[in-house]
């Protein structure tokens, strides 16, 4: 298949930027008279709106941050597709362009979450292993601990590695797809970079654990 141009690549990871750019969390919790950035965390995630809106409000937030993340990547996959074009990299750029918009969304001065659930729905329509994997470490981790980001830093530790281990176990072994790596990489690295000032916490004690309200 015929690998599209630099403007098509340009023109998917801008329109998933946009697309991972609505920042759901403070949209909802806006509408219900709070702007999440001046409570818990400050964080416009699911996680801080589940802490200070309860799970009635912060799980769609969740979920749309995930749809978020799955469906610039499909969208990708479907134009390929229809014009029999390579999809290695429109996947993965769009993947990243939405993780990134969500992170720095324009609307909010290019502050926004941390990219865990979208990450999450990127990672569903290209390394669907390589989530459960990471959906395993994360829950591991979390009710090991109590801490959501050193359950999120570590399930994003467990990607470039499931990506390696994939391709090293199968049968027979077979060399690691380098976008793919560099890809889980990027996503991996990117997760603990936005979670730096919970590990300057969890170095000072200060960490909050995860308690849900009712």
């Amino acid at each position: 298949m015929p690998s599209p141009g630099f403007a098509a690549l340009a023109l998917t990871l801008l329109l998933a930027y946009l697309a991972g750019a609505t920042p759901f969390g403070y949209l909802i919790a806006k509408s219900k008279g709070i702007d999440i950035r001046l409570h818990g965390s400050g964080n416009i995630g699911a996680t801080n709106v589940i802490r200070v809106l309860g799970k009635r409000i912060g799980l769609p937030v969740f979920a749309l941050d995930v749809l978020k993340g799955l469906l610039p990547v499909l969208a990708a996959r479907l134009y390929c597709r229809h014009a029999a074009l390579d999809p290695t990299w429109p996947l993965l750029l769009a993947a990243l362009g939405t993780v990134l918009g969500h992170n720095f969304t324009f609307w909010l001065g290019f502050k926004g979450g941390k990219g865990i659930a979208t990450s999450a729905g990127a990672l569903l329509a290209i390394l669907p292993l390589a989530l459960a994997a990471a959906i395993l470490v994360w829950l591991l981790a979390f009710y090991s601990t109590r801490y959501v980001a050193v359950a999120s830093i570590a399930a994003g530790l467990s990607l470039p590695i499931t990506v390696l281990l994939q391709r090293a176990l199968s049968s027979p072994p077979r060399e690691p797809s380098l976008p793919l790596l560099a890809f889980a990489t990027a996503i991996g690295g990117l997760a603990v970079w936005r979670h730096r000032s919970n590990i300057q916490r969890l170095r000072q004690g200060t960490e909050n654990r995860f308690r849900s309200p009712t």
